[in-house]
């Protein structure tokens, strides 16, 4: 690239934060876009990363933002729609404006997250209609902008030491009393670690031979979501029964569940669910990457070697 210079849209999030530190760390300048600076200036201790207020869905500031820039990540997504961050807003629409900005700005290189499963056929979830719907646009409509190079990634499930997965389900067993009931526990994941999924991005950055290419990243090994919350429980050092839904007492828990705020799960997650979250093909391996495992991490944030652990055995000591 010319001035190593990226600009990353979604760059103050889980794996934007990760990706950030690691082009950083290899002399790239970062970009990012966010409406309120205060809370992410400590990204500026990673290296050489420059904060912007902008409207992402104003054309002429997409275009500023993207000025200068050698290449967009585009990690923008949300798994549940709220207001005005519709799907079809921030899957569909804002990729179709990423492509004219990069256009108009002379940006020749575009990384796209997308999702494992993300399809427009068959009956799939909004969120992987929408994904899959961007995807084909990014792909197609970079094809007729000849200057533009596309690679896209789907992951599994991604954990990291600041994850919406474990960290969530860990919080969930907390609160509920008793026994706790699971719904789809037989749906299967292949949790990929959040440094991977960074190094997949900054790995192809460069890289020709990635270029008009979909990568499905995914860890060593599979497990069905129940067992993914019982081994979050031992994590934790929690004796709980996990109880399995039926699938008719699944859907009537995402359509209850789906009502609360935040909606920790909703009718729309129930059908992401009907689709096993598990790699076709190893992307990982294709760019170089081992894969990480979670016993690797996981212990480390949620278990007796984690830092809250060690704190309250220090507190116990005084």
């Amino acid at each position: 690239m010319k001035n190593n210079r990226v600009c990353i849209l979604g760059g103050t999030g889980f794996v934007g934060r990760h990706l950030t530190a690691k082009l950083t760390a290899m002399g790239i300048e970062c970009r990012i876009p966010t409406r309120y600076q205060e809370p992410y200036r400590a990204l500026r201790l990673n290296g050489p990363v420059e904060l912007v207020s902008t409207n992402l869905f104003d054309q002429a500031q997409l275009h500023q933002l993207f000025s200068e820039c050698d290449a967009v990540i585009n990690l923008i997504g949300i798994l549940n729609q709220s207001g005005n961050n519709s799907f079809q807003r921030l899957h569909v629409e804002l990729p179709d404006m990423i492509i004219d900005a990069c256009k108009s700005a002379k940006v020749t290189r575009l990384l796209h997250m997308s999702a494992l499963n993300a399809s427009t056929t068959g009956e799939v979830s909004e969120y992987l209609h929408t994904k899959g719907e961007a995807q084909n646009r990014v792909l197609t409509n970079s094809s007729s902008h000849g200057g533009l190079n596309v690679t896209s990634f789907g992951p599994s499930v991604i954990f990291g030491h600041d994850d919406s997965f474990f960290n969530r389900f860990a919080g969930l067993l907390k609160l509920t009393p008793g026994p706790f009931p699971l719904a789809c526990p037989d749906s299967r994941f292949a949790p990929v670690y959040v440094g991977n999924v960074a190094s997949a991005f900054a790995n192809s950055l460069q890289n020709k031979n990635t270029w008009k290419r979909h990568y499905e990243l995914c860890g060593p090994r599979s497990f069905t979501l129940r067992e993914l919350v019982q081994y979050t429980a031992k994590q934790m050092g929690l004796n709980k029964r996990i109880i399995g839904l039926s699938d008719t007492l699944s859907r009537l828990q995402s359509h209850a569940l789906g009502m609360l705020p935040g909606k920790p799960f909703s009718y729309d997650n129930y059908l992401s669910l009907q689709i096993d979250s598990v790699c076709s093909s190893d992307g990982l391996a294709d760019l170089g990457i081992p894969a990480t495992d979670i016993d690797a991490v996981v212990p480390y944030y949620l278990g007796p070697r984690s830092e809250r652990s060690r704190y309250l055995k220090l507190r116990s000591l005084v």
